[in-house]
């Protein structure tokens, strides 16, 4: 039975981590719901969001291996300069992008997660991320990525530092941001999902260190994988699901849906 519990916990990590409706806030929901112990299970939760990563990472490899080649080279080959300085922009945008949320999150992140692990403040957050999400219904923006600024980038990273709240969604404050700032929405997307990368990678560092000094029981690492594995699949197909609403300009209905659920949790909670 608990192989099951772990496959479904890896599918709603999963489904929920691109969405912007919060995967943290889901799972603590889960748990406040149905009072299971399994995801105060550090170890567990490492597993599933590698998952995700990894299937984030699989989307987007393409795009990253570009950049990555195109940062160095134009730092170390002057010959180069003139056809990378663009993706080296870009590269120096997604840190830019990253630097609030990894100095917040460094100092606060635990004080944070303490005082605001509270199911009405969970609704609350929900109602947040629908009220965000309701604002940019119909924004479509003209910049590519050769147009995002420095300053849409610090923009961008200090409304991502608003979700280190859990059941404010990062990806979808992030969208918000990105489409307040003008990006079009194929550019705002992928803006998104590559400051996702820096932020995971903590998060999995850290992880990996607690991992270390309190690693999984051999009876555990099985359900542990299945989750894994779930998670990466359904990231997969969650975020191909995404982008199509995004470019169609749909992402109100997250705004409803994050609505209802506030509704849902103060209603079931009182």
């Amino acid at each position: 039975m608990n192989y099951i519990i772990y496959i479904l916990l890896g599918i709603l990590q999963g489904f929920t981590e691109p969405l912007p409706i919060s995967s943290s806030g889901h799972l603590f929901l889960f748990k406040q719901l149905f009072n299971t112990n399994l995801l105060q299970d550090l170890n567990f939760e490492i597993f599933v969001n590698f998952g995700s990563f990894l299937a984030i990472l699989y989307i987007f490899f393409p795009d990253i291996i570009k950049l990555v080649k195109s940062f160095f080279s134009y730092i170390f080959n002057k010959e180069t300069r003139k056809i990378t300085k663009d993706d080296f922009k870009y590269c120096m945008l997604v840190i830019v992008g990253s630097i609030p949320v990894a100095i917040v999150g460094a100092l606060f992140k635990d004080n944070i997660e303490s005082a605001l692990e509270n199911i009405k403040v969970l609704g609350l957050a929900f109602l947040i991320t629908s009220i965000l999400l309701f604002i940019v219904k119909n924004k479509s923006g003209y910049k590519t990525d050769k147009d995002i600024t420095y300053k849409d980038a610090i923009i961008i990273g200090l409304l991502q530092m608003v979700a280190l709240c859990p059941g404010i969604s990062r990806s979808g404050t992030v969208l918000v941001g990105c489409l307040l700032c003008g990006l079009k929405r194929d550019t705002a997307l992928k803006y998104t999902f590559m400051l996702y990368f820096p932020v995971s990678i903590a998060s999995m560092g850290l992880g990996v260190i607690d991992f270390i000094s309190n690693p999984a029981s051999t009876t555990l690492l099985l359900p542990y994988i299945l989750g894994m594995i779930a998670s990466l699949v359904v990231t997969y197909f969650s975020y191909k699901w995404l982008s199509e609403l995004v470019k169609k300009g749909k992402l109100w209905k997250f705004s409803i849906y994050c609505f209802i659920l506030a509704i849902f949790i103060f209603i079931y909670f009182r």
